[in-house]
């Protein structure tokens, strides 16, 4: 795979019930917030086969689904999972490209606003704060690479 384009982007969710749809509203916004103030025009020229040939990563960070809440005093995240999204809603952000599975991994933030707002649906403070990371790139289908990218580094020129 030929990496072309990077970009990162976070959004937030403040209101409503964000244990059944506050991550995929914050992964909505997150992905939007990478990609909504980038034009590549030359990606027609640049990827062979145009847009339609596009590959797109997406990475998202959510945070862990805290359930149970118990304060347990384990703080190894390896064995929690990011709360549920909905990846439609999600891939329903990209209007072309052919959009690779998408990767959801414990992260992101969740914290106090310290405001509750009962007409749009609040019941606690809670926000939900989702980090993404969008890459674009192509497959030339004659590298032997497999689908990891070539890394660059400056201190060999590039």
């Amino acid at each position: 795979t030929n990496l072309f384009f990077v970009q990162m982007g976070f959004g937030v969710d403040q209101h409503g019930n964000r244990s059944t749809d506050g991550a995929t509203k914050a992964s909505v916004r997150a992905v939007r917030n990478a990609i909504e103030f980038n034009s590549i025009p030359g990606v027609i020229e640049a990827i062979p086969g145009g847009r339609n040939e596009m590959l797109i990563s997406v990475k998202l960070g959510v945070p862990p689904d805290d359930d149970d809440d118990d304060d347990d005093d384990d703080d190894d995240d390896t064995e929690k999972k990011p709360m549920d999204v909905d990846l439609a809603q999600v891939a329903k952000v990209f209007p072309y490209g052919r959009l690779l599975p998408i990767e959801v991994v414990v992260g992101g933030l969740k914290f106090s606003t310290g405001r509750i707002v009962n007409e749009l649906g609040d019941v606690d403070d809670l926000a939900v704060c989702v980090a993404a990371s969008v890459s674009i790139g192509y497959d030339d289908r004659t590298s032997s690479e497999g689908s990891t990218h070539k890394t660059y580094s400056t201190k060999d020129g590039f």
